[in-house]
């Protein structure tokens, strides 16, 4: 896998390509801003991107815009925010933008390089990582108006899987299901939250739709998303 790292700390930049070397992972590119990612991807898109959030010239949203902008010119990248900054305003404009292949974490908060690999991994699947800060931050936001009102008591305990990035096949292990009655419960999930004229749509996931529904609905497990596979 191609990976190019976008982070203003020359150190921490260092250190986290000679990981992802270690590993097996190929970083063809390093850059300390914006402009000098955008002109190593120009040259040669990579498979992911791994860009910090606040980086030169003006240490705001920098990343966060280099995101949207990789997504719309590149959208087969995948894009892994990897941040100081929890705040869950950044995740949800993270998610508007890219609907698949894409994962916010904090820093101070992934343990360990294996947990870093396992989200590259589940992220160049096209699965959505989410920091299990970021979301036990946007569960607690409630609503008035439940949209999941409608789920069953085991349609929101897929949902929450599907959330925390499990894929078809885990969320029938751990819940002792066939894969077919998870597929049959996601169905239902997105039809019963208004998705399902999305289905089929090659630039629509309604898994992330359906995610992003449950995450502003304030509803969801306590103990977030976990990067365990």
């Amino acid at each position: 896998m191609r990976i190019m790292i976008a982070e203003d700390s020359g150190l921490f930049r260092q250190l986290l390509s000679e990981v992802l070397s270690e590993n097996g992972l190929t970083v063809t590119g390093q850059a300390a801003t914006v402009d000098e990612l955008m002109r190593l991807v120009d040259a040669a898109p990579p498979d992911l991107v791994i860009l910090d959030i606040r980086l030169p010239p003006g240490q705001r949203d920098e990343g966060l815009c280099a995101a949207e902008v990789l997504r719309a010119r590149y959208p087969r990248t995948g894009l892994l925010v990897l941040s100081h900054y929890g705040e869950t305003a950044y995740a949800m404009r993270l998610l508007s933008t890219a609907h698949h292949a894409v994962g916010y974490l904090i820093k101070d908060r992934v343990p360990d390089a294996r947990a870093l690999l396992d989200a590259i991994d589940r992220i160049a699947q096209g699965h959505v990582v989410i920091d299990p800060e970021v979301v036990g931050r946007l569960v607690k936001r409630r609503r008035t108006v439940d949209p999941l009102h409608r789920l069953t008591p085991g349609e929101r305990e897929v949902l929450s899987l599907v959330a925390e990035g499990y894929s078809n096949v885990a969320i029938a292990g751990r819940l002792a299901y066939s894969v077919k009655t998870v597929e049959k419960r996601i169905t239902a999930i997105s039809h019963k939250l208004g998705l399902a004229d999305n289905e089929g749509r090659a630039d629509v996931n309604v898994r992330v739709l359906a995610v992003l529904t449950y995450l502003r609905s304030g509803l969801g497990r306590e103990s977030g998303v976990h990067l365990a596979s």
